[in-house]
């Protein structure tokens, strides 16, 4: 009798440690590609970070997303909607805040919310108790914040360590009875790379193997001739590579005149009296200048990227020494991929494999086995969906992704895995040509509109560079019409009427 009330006891001890609510903690930084995080196999950089939420929970290899660019893929996190459902297509526009978004969800079933850091939006919101947010892409060094009364406060120090230190302040002040939701938004790794004082010069010993498609001649593929993303002519010399870089004034974005007079002299000296003056000293040109100017883009890029892996190490370590770890999910992605030389370019917003996929790592102690690797489609309108599946949280038949918690526990054998892609943003800033697109485990078949109307296919398991256009091969006829069946499924299903039409016109 005795033994089996204390089995009993455990059984409803066990079924209390189940059904309690997890803390979610989910960090999106901007523009951190998986090719600069050693997880992915990265030779460029350390995350150790990082890495180690991979270690002890999943990575995911084929997260991707439904609209490359910064703004609205924050939307799609937010509303679990592709960009013509919520409305926020383009970046630096106003995000329709009468809108349904996933936190007001978390908050009716007891979840206290707050987001820190870049948010990009334009607007404030529901859903959060708490925001301390950037004013768009707020700066490196001593950036204005923006709290939920709409109050503008500029906050001394390097943007990436004053997140993390607004995040910890929120963690420390919430209700410790209530579970939480935090979204941690980080600046780094974005244009342009303003690296924390420490990081300067981290990588001045390494000469960066130049990319194999560094010098691609696009051929076969118009939209990618006809882009403005290079690196050897389109990225600035003053502004993204601080070569006498102008220090009064409001020259350069306004990227140099907001330093205290402790900050200032080690960036000034590092980057006038070093870079700029070996600059000066080369007089390079053609492919020699190229060349050099990935090199200073790189070591900028990466040492950026440095301080965003320390702060997400500073988080963990708070999570361990507070006890919190044990059930608070962690989540690091960034908000779609990024090209680091490939192609000659940086930037983002093709469906282009190295900028339409993200990294992303989850550890959940108790849920997802340390070490599982995802090599399934899954997309960032399946974000929200996913993180209330997790919440325990009921998802509203509006949101149009998935949760993927079952691919993550291994238990997605009916998965979709294919992604609905569809981006807009043109002519500016980067020239590149509006398309919508399906992202299979094998294919991406691709319509682009707008100023030439013509359609692109990739074999992506035999060409994952996305150099062979092969949709004129008669060979492949078949998985065409099969592709375009699938895809104009998808239309229908996300209701894209604008692709709708596109695609009635143009078969």
């Amino acid at each position: 009798m005795k033994k089996s009330l204390i089995l009993l006891l455990i059984s409803f001890y066990s079924l209390g440690q189940a059904k309690q609510k997890p803390n979610i903690i989910f960090i999106i930084s901007d523009d951190h590609t998986s090719q600069a995080i050693s997880a992915y196999g990265s030779k460029l950089a350390k995350t150790p970070n990082i890495d180690r939420i991979a270690r002890e929970g999943a990575i995911l290899y084929n997260n991707v997303v439904t609209n490359s660019i910064c703004g609205p893929s924050r939307a799609t996190l937010l509303t679990g909607k592709f960009s013509h459902k919520n409305g926020y297509k383009f970046n630096e526009k106003k995000f329709d805040i009468e809108q349904a978004v996933f936190p007001e969800e978390l908050q009716k079933n007891g979840y206290q919310t707050a987001w820190v850091g870049k948010m990009h939006l334009g607007t404030l919101p529901h859903g959060f108790d708490y925001l301390n947010i950037l004013p768009g892409h707020g700066s490196y060094y001593n950036s204005d914040f923006v709290d939920s009364q709409n109050k503008t406060t500029r906050r001394e120090g390097y943007v990436t360590n004053v997140i993390t230190q607004l995040s910890k302040e929120w963690l420390n002040q919430r209700d410790p009875n209530k579970p939480f939701f935090m979204v941690v938004g980080h600046k780094a790794t974005h244009r342009s790379w303003l690296p924390d004082i420490p990081d300067l010069g981290a990588y001045d010993d390494v000469t960066f193997p130049i990319p194999d498609t560094f010098y691609d001649n696009y051929a076969g593929r118009l939209a990618a001739e006809d882009q403005d993303m290079t690196i050897d002519k389109t990225m600035i010399l003053s502004q993204d590579l601080k070569i006498h870089g102008k220090y009064e004034g409001p020259g350069d974005g306004g990227n140099y005149n907001r330093f205290t007079p402790q900050q200032r002299p080690p960036f000034y000296d590092y980057y006038e009296n070093k870079i700029s003056k070996e600059f000066d000293e080369k007089k390079l040109s053609g492919k020699a200048l190229a060349e050099w100017k990935y090199q200073r883009y790189m070591k900028d890029y990466l040492s950026t990227a440095n301080s965003l892996d320390r702060n997400i190490g500073e988080l963990l370590e708070y999570l361990d020494k507070t006890g919190l770890a044990k059930n608070t999910v962690v989540v690091y992605t960034s908000d779609q991929g990024f090209y680091l030389g490939e192609h000659g370019w940086f930037d983002k917003r093709f469906i282009y494999e190295e900028s339409l996929k993200t990294p992303f790592v989850i550890r959940y102690p108790g849920a997802i086995k340390p070490g599982t690797k995802v090599s399934q489609v899954v997309s960032n309108v399946d974000w929200a969906p996913t993180l209330l599946d997790i919440a325990q949280t009921k998802v509203p038949a509006e949101i149009q992704g998935k949760s993927f918690l079952p691919v993550l526990k291994g238990q997605g054998k009916n998965w979709k895995n294919e992604s609905y892609y569809h981006y807009y943003e043109y002519p500016q800033p980067h020239h590149v040509y509006p398309h919508f697109g399906l992202r299979t485990a094998q294919y991406t078949l691709v319509r682009f509109y707008g100023p030439k109307n013509f359609w692109e296919l990739y074999d992506i398991k035999k060409d994952p560079k996305n150099l062979n256009n092969i949709y004129d091969k008669k060979e492949n006829a078949q998985i065409i019409a099969d592709l375009k069946k699938q895809l104009v499924q998808k239309i229908h299903q996300y209701d894209d009427k604008e692709a709708l039409e596109i695609f009635q016109k143009g078969q």
